[in-house]
């Protein structure tokens, strides 16, 4: 039984789905196609295996737009606009009717034969979302589902509950450097594809070539410093109305509203409290007894929750150190990153005018290992390295045993000294190729720390992470 009757209902699913009327799609949608696109498109199209799929991922990253453009591709291929349904659970009459009288109004409304394709936003807040899904797949075999959730492992769990073999859960940051270039054309032309792996092999003249091609990239680079990967908010001009709009729609939300209501969080207060000092000191070795003196009342169990709820929502990374046999370290502590810094400054209210060196470096360390964390996914391990209380930054380990290191100096002078934890290992040849992310444009080369050791390539973090981003492009499934 529901308070909505079924007039009401196909009303609102006609606002929601206009291509019912128009018969195509007029929907203002970017021409760029990010990798969660193709990787959902190529997972509806794979032929003889049948799987629904959920996009997971923070607020405003783009979830319902990836929809909306496979939505128009549908429409493009000549699917009929009436086997398309869109639904957003974020809707409260939506959430509060449910997912099965719905569907029924839908289908009385709209009744016609072949593949259906629904795509539901915000899956999260239908009722018993993951038994509807298990249902759904079960009694129509002529269906095919997209799914969006703001809630990454309340999502796989419904997965591994009630979805093993029916939908398969792809995680979508924010926009990486390379995708926000390509959104605001400022591309630069390259001759091919570089590698991090291949970037390692150049000598100093085909680095120099290749740094020649990112001349006044810096700007730009800045900017996506200060606004972050958030789509909606590139084109803004007033930093200050992107961040409040952050702090609203982002931080706010997810805070006071969906973390309470998935995980049975009471004490927002001390949830902000927690998440406030995490912005404060993003990119840094987490002692929680010491933070927890430093909140008052935040027990460390309550602590060590908090912080697996900020990340099950998309607002931080939980980065662990790789001991030097390359497993986890199981009692170091952790670095903790803002997912984006974006919602550090919009949390924090900081004017990208007036941060500190100290600051800027944070940010660059926290984007840089955003960068690598995304563009070597699972079976890869990303992490950093702790050696005789030295750190590097960065370590990615790769199944067949190899490693990446990357150290971000991000300082006028980014000299190392001999002692430094990245010069030491590469002496001794720890990895298959190492970096150092500068500041500067101009701050780049290839060094050795001593005869026979592992060439160090110093790169503009700029660059280096346009390229991790444009590998992620380059590795779409399909």
């Amino acid at each position: 039984m529901t308070i909505f009757n079924e007039t009401e209902l196909i009303h609102l699913l006609q606002e929601y789905n206009p291509w019912w009327e128009q018969r195509r799609c007029t929907l203002e949608l970017p021409e760029m196609q990010r990798r969660a696109y193709h990787d959902a498109l190529s997972i509806l199209d794979e032929p003889g295996i049948r799987r629904f799929v959920v996009l997971s991922g923070a607020r405003r990253v783009g979830k319902t737009t990836v929809m909306r453009q496979m939505i128009a591709e549908l429409l493009s291929r000549g699917v009929n606009p009436d086997n398309i349904l869109y639904l957003s659970f974020d809707n409260p009459v939506l959430k509060l009717t449910g997912i099965k009288p719905v569907i029924d109004a839908y289908d009385r409304a709209r009744p016609r034969e072949g593949t259906r394709y629904f795509f539901l936003d915000e899956i999260q807040y239908a009722e018993d979302w993951s038994l509807w899904l298990k249902v759904l797949y079960d009694q129509r075999p002529e269906l095919q589902l997209v799914a969006t959730g703001s809630a990454s492992p309340y999502i796989e769990k419904g997965a591994r509950d009630s979805g093993v073999g029916r939908w398969r859960v792809l995680r979508m940051p924010t926009l990486n450097f390379y995708e926000y270039c390509e959104l605001m054309r400022v591309k630069p032309e390259l001759p091919a594809e570089v590698t991090p792996e291949e970037l390692a092999r150049m000598n100093p003249a085909e680095l120099a070539g290749l740094m020649r091609r990112f001349a006044g990239m810096a700007p730009h680079w800045n900017r996506y410093l200060n606004i972050g990967g958030f789509p909606e908010l590139l084109h803004l001009d007033n930093t200050f109305r992107a961040q409040s709009i952050l702090r609203e729609d982002v931080v706010d939300k997810v805070l006071k509203r969906d973390i309470p209501s998935l995980f049975d969080v009471r004490n927002t207060l001390q949830l902000e409290k927690v998440f406030l000092y995490l912005c404060l000191h993003s990119g840094s070795l987490i002692n929680a007894a010491a933070m927890c003196r430093q909140l008052e009342g935040v027990s460390q169990p309550t602590l060590s929750r908090y912080m697996e709820f900020l990340q099950d929502a998309n607002l931080i990374y939980i980065c662990h150190s790789i001991d030097y046999s390359g497993k986890k370290g199981l009692s170091s502590q952790p670095k903790i990153y803002v997912a984006d810094v974006a919602l550090r400054n919009a949390t924090l209210m900081r004017n990208p005018e007036r941060l500190s060196d100290e600051e800027r470096g944070l940010m660059a360390e926290t984007t840089v290992y955003r960068h690598f964390r995304n563009a070597y996914t699972s079976p890869c391990r990303v992490g950093y390295l702790r050696r005789e209380q030295r750190e590097v930054d960065v370590a990615v380990d790769f199944p067949a045993g190899e490693r990446l290191l990357c150290e971000v100096k991000y300082k006028n002078d980014s000299s190392l000294t001999a002692d430094d934890a990245i010069m030491a290992l590469c002496r001794e040849k720890a990895a298959a190729a190492a970096f150092l992310a500068t500041r500067n444009m101009e701050d780049f080369g290839v060094s050795c720390p001593a005869e026979g050791a592992l060439p160090l390539i110093r790169i503009p973090a700029a660059v280096l992470c346009y390229l991790l981003g444009a590998v992620n492009a380059s590795s779409y499934a399909g």
